[in-house]
């Protein structure tokens, strides 16, 4: 009986061991790239099982799928366990990212297993920005490819330190070590013109299993490690950050008036009690009185926990501001220089306003010049008006306020971000901050004792911006200028901003690309923002055939001021009055980007006010609109 207790108390024992080892075993995470059909799937799948962690009905499942779908014959295809979506099982190519887990007595892992085609590097783009290692495939019959470039340089714009060079498939060259070498050395030439200093360079076979665990006697003039002796020996870990620990705030902790707190994870270096710190941007400073966590209070917090502060003071900080150490603070700031790697299926035009999310702070945000454009096969730096999906640019941002940020290659939680569309809510860039641009805090708004209500009030009116919209010929000038004419009649001060006139002088170097009509209103919106402000009523007559632009027009005024006149003239009805003669040009090809021919328009969701001119003439319309912005004024 005592040692049937003994047993079970070292049995205990033994399981708690076992469950503390796992426990504080450290985390690699990884991908696998490369280009279509160098076997990166097939390599994950060999790991997962000849490291046998796959239980008894998966590898039934494998078997079955195997005979169903695999590639083959009798053999197991060790890609369909990660080739999970029906299109990839029966196209032979991965689409999407496919995640795994795994772990050995030395390390877990989390893999990523990202598609090889061009069109879906965006994809690869998700997997590798959280990663420490990539595993980049070539197949051995084939050498570098424009992929194996195009693959290389995302991993090292996103800061990724350590590269395993897998030349896969060297059964099929007969395990020849100087094809090994000749793809070695110009991938080590590739690797030090993208800045790669780690590489390690290993010859495979994933589906026969040659170096994948241990050296394979297949490959005796080979005498470095095998791939999951590298996996799991490798130092990835990063440099503790000497600028001191941050906390992005995630959540204001408020679950009585007794306790108030800042939540979210430390990154970049330890914080600990009684340490004093800064909230960025503000400036605000304080003390961290406690540390708090589900397990209890802790003296000291380590990057990658989640925790909750207490500070000694009643400062005001809210979600999206950074909690860190005094002696070394992040900076803020509303410009930036940065990587930029289009993911949207529509083009990305300068000018045009989208949603930045940075660490927890989402802010707003437009892309003011593209500096150049980068192929990334071969790293040329080409000039560039718009980005398409899966481009690389170098860019210049401006935010609407500023934001903590650190270099991407010091801090990736605070030098990463994305770009968010405002209309659609879905992710569309992802980029990397290089720098600040440090005019952006040598600009502060001057006081003027004159405002906007006192230069109003001289002139008895309340300012406002009229903004008529529609196709050309719809008759938006026409009801503009009726407008003004009554307007002036009854003693207003009043001022029209037509599309036509503009450009012979502040826009007559833009032309009629998208990416110039988004800079024509651009710069449109700014002017009509000084005139109301001078105490105007402005009226703008612009095409202006894009939702975006005109929220980006609306969001410069305050609540009110702001009013959409959509001139609703269906396309033939404009067609048919063609003064100008411009929709015959569009018609016969010798006028490119017509707004209603060959380019958009997008008619307004929620406009102020509808005019249907079809219905109208433009003399009642013209009455009928002044009618309603003077209802009510006094």
């Amino acid at each position: 009986m005592s040692q049937g207790t003994v047993s079970a108390a070292d049995s205990r024992d033994t399981v708690a061991a076992y469950l503390q080892q796992h426990e504080t075993k450290g985390l690699l995470r990884f991908i696998t790239c490369g280009s279509v059909d160098d076997g990166k799937s097939t390599l994950i799948g060999r790991l997962l099982h000849d490291t046998k962690l796959l239980l008894d009905d998966q590898l039934s499942a494998l078997e079955s799928d195997s005979r169903r779908h695999g590639t083959q014959g009798e053999d197991i295809d060790f890609a369909l366990l990660v080739d999970g979506l029906s299109a990839e099982r029966e196209q032979g190519i991965t689409i999407d990212v496919a995640y795994r887990f795994f772990g050995t007595d030395k390390r877990k892992f989390i893999v990523a297993d990202c598609p090889g085609h061009e069109q879906y590097t965006r994809n690869m783009v998700t997997g590798a920005s959280t990663a420490d290692l990539a595993i980049v495939l070539v197949d051995a019959r084939k050498g570098l490819l424009t992929q194996t470039h195009r693959h290389s340089y995302i991993v090292s714009l996103l800061g990724i330190r350590h590269v395993v060079l897998a030349v896969n498939k060297m059964d099929l060259v007969d395990y020849d070590p100087k094809i090994f070498d000749d793809i070695v050395a110009g991938y080590r030439e590739l690797a030090g013109q993208l800045g790669i200093s780690e590489v390690t360079c290993i010859p495979l076979s994933a589906l026969k299993g040659d170096n994948m665990l241990e050296a394979s006697p297949n490959t005796p003039w080979y005498d470095g490690p095998s791939l999951l002796q590298h996996l799991e020996t490798v130092d990835a870990s990063r440099e503790a950050g000497a600028s001191g620990f941050r906390l992005p705030v995630q959540w204001v902790n408020r679950p009585n008036q007794d306790f108030r707190g800042f939540s979210g994870t430390v990154v970049a270096a330890p914080a600990a009690v009684g340490e004093e710190i800064v909230v960025v941007p503000s400036g605000q400073r304080s003390k961290i009185t406690r540390i708090v966590t589900a397990d209890g209070d802790l003296q000291c917090a380590v990057p990658g926990q989640a925790v909750t502060f207490t500070l000694a003071d009643e400062i005001d900080a809210s979600r999206g501001d950074v909690i860190a150490a005094a002696s070394n603070p992040a900076e803020a700031a509303d410009q930036f220089a940065a990587h930029l790697i289009w993911m949207g299926d529509q083009p990305l035009l300068p000018g045009r306003p989208y949603w930045l999310k940075i660490g927890t702070r989402t802010v707003g945000a437009q892309i003011t010049e593209i500096k150049h454009k980068i192929d990334v096969n071969t790293q040329d730096e080409l000039a560039a008006k718009s980005l398409e999906l899966n481009e690389v640019a170098y860019c210049n941002l401006y935010l609407d306020q500023p934001v903590a940020f650190e270099k991407y290659a010091d801090n990736r939680d605070l030098g990463a971000f994305i770009l968010i569309d405002r209309q659609s809510n879905g992710t569309v860039a992802a980029g990397t901050i290089e720098f600040a641009l440090r005019r952006a805090g040598n600009i502060h708004w001057q006081h003027v004792d004159v405002d906007k209500s006192a230069r109003a009030r001289i002139k008895h009116q309340t300012p406002r911006c009229l903004w008529f919209t529609g196709l050309s010929g719809s008759g938006k000038s026409t009801i503009a200028n009726l407008v003004e004419k009554r307007l002036l009649a009854m003693g207003h001060h009043t001022y029209i901003l037509d599309g036509d006139n503009v450009r012979h002088g502040l826009n007559k170097d833009l032309g009629f690309t998208d990416e110039d009509r988004v800079e024509n209103i651009r710069r449109v919106a700014e002017v009509a923002k000084l005139m109301v402000d001078a105490g105007l009523v402005v009226l703008v007559s612009f095409i202006s055939p894009f939702r975006a632009e005109r929220r980006m027009a609306r969001e410069m005024f305050a609540t009110g001021e702001f009013i959409e006149v959509f001139v609703d003239t269906p396309l033939e009805v404009a067609e048919e009055r063609d003064v100008k003669g411009l929709y015959a040009k569009a018609r016969a090809g010798t006028l490119r980007n017509f707004t209603g021919i060959d380019s958009p328009y997008e008619r307004p969701e929620h406009p102020e006010i509808v005019m249907e001119t079809t219905k109208l003439d433009a003399d009642i319309l013209a009455h009928q609109l002044v009618d309603k912005i003077l209802d009510g004024r006094g």
